[in-house]
């Protein structure tokens, strides 16, 4: 059965038994709202680890709008039954108030690879994910931490941040979970009404043609805006960027001189939706 810890405390009184033991500790942070994606993190952290954490915390301050934290979806007791049927050992869920006492007063700012896409879109964003993850990583003590690559600039932010505090925890990322029509799983999904769940599929199917296209020699620049127009026809009301970028430091590519990134984030109704593939 799960346990479920509140406090970091008793998690660390039950982080060092386990150490004590020889035991190495897994770590999935999510912010709950389970999908298959957030489980196959959780498989992946019980394959390599010999006991797993999953933490749930909806960070309010990685939210740069108001409501959107307000209408992110909760639902700890449909999460807690998912964990255990994956064999999760705890589920660590804490308040606000344990996170964030009265009286913090410290932010964690990683500079450079948080800058463009959603930096550039969500204002101080970054700083709440680099935050919260250097506090979850502290009051974990996990050997191991488990990302989804769906989030690929976070997986960047993750890794720098580790790399520059020295924080003794190996980052590894997990492939991108899709529903059977393409689309990314995300806590979000949820918001999208039937007839914008028709369409949201759109997104991937005309970055993997315009991918493909990229690899057959086509012009990045002039292949990206067709694209874009493109999603805008699907039915979506905005993008926000749709862009190639280097694997490694996020860096803009006009050609494919080195591993590329394609990431994107559109509006579709009022949910806000992001990907990435491989180019």
């Amino acid at each position: 059965m799960t346990q479920v810890i509140r406090t970091s405390a008793e998690l660390r009184e039950k982080v060092a038994a386990w150490k004590r033991s020889g035991m190495l500790v897994g770590v999935v942070p999510t912010m709950g709202a389970l999908h298959d994606g957030h489980l196959s993190l959780a498989r992946a952290a019980r394959e390599q680890s010999d006991r797993v954490i999953v933490t749930i915390f909806v960070n309010p301050m990685q939210f740069n709008n108001p409501d959107d934290l307000t209408k992110y979806p909760r639902d700890e007791a449909h999460d807690l039954a998912l964990l255990e049927a994956e064999g999760v050992d705890v589920l660590f869920a804490p308040g606000v108030d344990e996170v964030y006492p009265d009286g913090f007063a410290t932010t964690v700012s990683v500079s450079g690879v948080s800058e463009p896409l959603e930096g550039a879109f969500r204002p101080g964003h970054f700083d709440g994910v680099a935050t919260v993850v250097a506090k979850l990583f502290g009051m974990t003590q996990a050997g191991r931490a488990f990302f989804g690559e769906k989030d690929w600039q976070q997986l960047q932010v993750v890794r720098r941040l580790v790399e520059d505090l020295n924080i003794p925890i190996r980052i590894i990322g997990c492939p991108t979970i899709r529903e059977a029509d393409g689309l990314a799983m995300s806590s979000r999904n949820v918001r999208l009404s039937a007839a914008e769940r028709a369409q949201a599929p759109a997104l991937h199917q005309i970055m993997q043609a315009a991918a493909a296209e990229i690899r057959d020699g086509a012009p990045v620049g002039e292949t990206l805006m067709n694209a874009q127009a493109a999603i805008l026809e699907a039915g979506f009301s905005a993008v926000e960027y749709l862009e190639l970028r280097s694997v490694e430091g996020l860096r803009p590519m006009a050609n494919l001189s080195e591993p590329a990134r394609m990431l994107v984030a559109a509006q579709l109704g009022d949910v806000r939706l992001i990907d990435n593939i491989a180019v």
